[in-house]
């Protein structure tokens, strides 16, 4: 065999400054592999190598942090043959991780076709092949994945979402910022966490253990003919979806399966299933891994929606996982709490809810997290809001403030709930970041989306107002309250109306839990000692 360079190194590809630069691939044992950089340097072309001896089919070198850069080549060789790479830039590196959200093509948001016909950014964007499982027709189509510069066609499949967060934060540096997307739409975290860490934690497992109940018993090549057999289904049932949406935009979800059968999807679990626990990650995250990057920005949760109290685990785990791959305990992981969402033939579950406090939690306990808040930046009855540029800027936001020291904690990060205080019948609330004061947005000038509770733990709506940098609430039918709540539901019908001064939504929060997730975890080790 020789050797392989892993396919993300390529013309035009970004490598991160400032770092030592991972350059890896595969390779017979024994093989002695050079990698050599080409870089300008004070107007003269200088050059730094490093070898390495190929182990148990793999290879791994890393060269020393070098500064950003416009023009460097690369040159990969075993003494007999050698790739050539051309056009590198050294700047920031960031990966793009999560599901459909973060893989909304940047053609289809609101000004997408401006931004493509408009836009000229220092930008660049690889994309890990969205295949579910590794074969010969895996490997060929990856061989010709590659970095793309930006431009009007080569851009529309871009993530927006890293569009927009690579856009603002090049303009800013000054630098060429590469993007990695490594996402799959409806995807759970369990799609992006090892087999080994997901047997390692009690909640985790449950995802490991459905999956093996769904597939026990059954013929292999059985399962992935039925699978197959799906997939041919799901083309066709879209496309009459598709048209009966486009004939009649406000037909209702059960007329739909009515008319043209039940949504079958995600179709039935199997050894290829793009959704099975730990096959993304087998499939495309250990592609790139350990590519040199600055940070991960991340948007998902919406897959993990059944398991609300069991997200938290799910989350820190994924971060836990992604860290040790990587070497790097600091590396930044940036992330979006969930905007407001509800489909219309839905009832408010308020699993959503549960999910925001999760990464909210994170955010709070996880040391080199970032939580961009998005309540105010979700469309009813669509999962997919079409406008990415509050979440690429608030992304951002995050980026300049816990990485580059370019803004403020306030000017980056939401108020967040602190503690509250009882007095009589009103509840005085605290914030953390509202140093610069809060404020009403629209013709309102009550703050919109408070609930209080008294002893029974009964929730009712209650009138709340801005005094100084709290929020006072109060609630005629309660006189002895004892907990409040913000914006606790999966959509905010009437609205967000409550910001920092520089635009940022206040975040949803509850002061008091319920026993919601005391139960769950009972439910979880009852369920484990049921197996053993």
């Amino acid at each position: 065999m020789g050797y392989k360079v892993a396919a993300i190194f390529s013309d035009n590809m970004v490598l991160q400054r400032n770092k030592q630069i991972a350059v890896f691939g595969e390779g017979t044992d024994g093989t002695c592999i050079r990698v050599s950089i080409q870089y300008m340097e004070e107007g003269a072309w200088r050059c730094t190598e490093e070898e390495t001896i190929a182990s148990e089919g793999k290879w791994c070198l890393y060269l020393p942090p070098m500064k950003e850069n416009m023009d460097c080549r690369m040159a990969v060789t075993d003494g007999e043959s050698k790739r050539e790479f051309c056009n590198i830039a050294v700047g920031e590196v960031w990966f793009c991780g999560g599901q459909s959200n973060m893989e909304f093509e940047l053609q289809n948001i609101t000004g997408g076709k401006d931004f493509l016909q408009k836009d000229s950014p220092n930008v660049r964007f690889y994309n890990v092949q969205r295949k579910a499982f590794v074969d010969e027709a895996f490997l060929e189509s990856e061989a010709r994945t590659k970095w793309d510069m930006f431009d009007s066609e080569s851009a529309k499949t871009w993530s927006a979402v890293g569009y927009l967060f690579g856009k603002n934060l090049s303009e800013k540096l000054g630098v060429t910022v590469g993007l990695v997307g490594c996402n799959w739409g409806g995807t759970s975290a369990s799609a992006w966490i090892s087999r080994d860490y997901l047997l390692s934690d009690s909640v985790a497992a449950t995802y490991m253990e459905e999956y093996r109940r769904a597939v026990e018993g059954k013929d292999e090549d059985a399962l992935i003919r039925e699978y197959k057999d799906y997939l041919l289904f799901e083309v066709e049932w879209n496309k009459k979806c598709d048209a009966l949406y486009a004939a009649e935009p406000d037909i209702s979800w059960d007329e739909v399966q009515k008319r043209i059968g039940i949504c079958q999807w995600p179709g039935p679990m199997c050894q290829i299933h793009p959704f099975r626990p730990a096959g993304l990650y087998e499939a495309m995250l250990q592609r790139i891994i350990p590519y040199t990057g600055k940070g991960w920005i991340y948007y998902q949760g919406e897959s993990d929606d059944h398991k609300p109290h069991g997200y938290y685990r799910m989350m820190e785990l994924l971060i836990k996982q992604w860290r040790a791959d990587w070497k790097d305990e600091d590396m930044p992981f940036l992330f979006v709490q969930l905007p407001g969402h509800q489909y219309k033939q839905d009832e408010d579950r308020k699993n959503w809810c549960i999910i925001r406090e999760a990464q909210a939690r994170i955010a709070q306990d996880v040391k080199g997290t970032g939580m961009a808040v998005l309540i105010d930046a979700g469309e009813f009855d669509n999962i997919h809001p079409l406008d990415k540029v509050p979440v690429g800027d608030r992304l951002y936001r995050q980026a300049m403030y816990q990485v580059y020291g370019g803004l403020s904690q306030e000017e980056a990060q939401s108020p967040v709930f602190d503690f509250c205080q009882m007095k009589k019948d009103k509840v005085i609330v605290n914030f953390k970041n509202v140093s610069s004061g809060l404020k009403t947005v629209g013709e309102r000038q009550d703050v919109i989306g408070f609930e209080m509770a008294g002893e029974d733990m009964e929730y009712k709506p209650a009138k709340a107002y801005i005094e100084g940098n709290q929020v006072v609430v109060c609630c005629e039918e309660i006189k002895k309250p004892v907990a409040v709540r913000y914006l606790w539901t999966n959509y905010p019908k009437d609205g967000v109306n409550l910001f920092n001064r520089y635009g940022l939504p206040v975040a949803p929060f509850r002061s008091v839990a319920d026993d919601e997730e005391i139960l769950y975890y009972e439910k979880i080790i009852h369920e484990i000692l049921e197996l053993k």
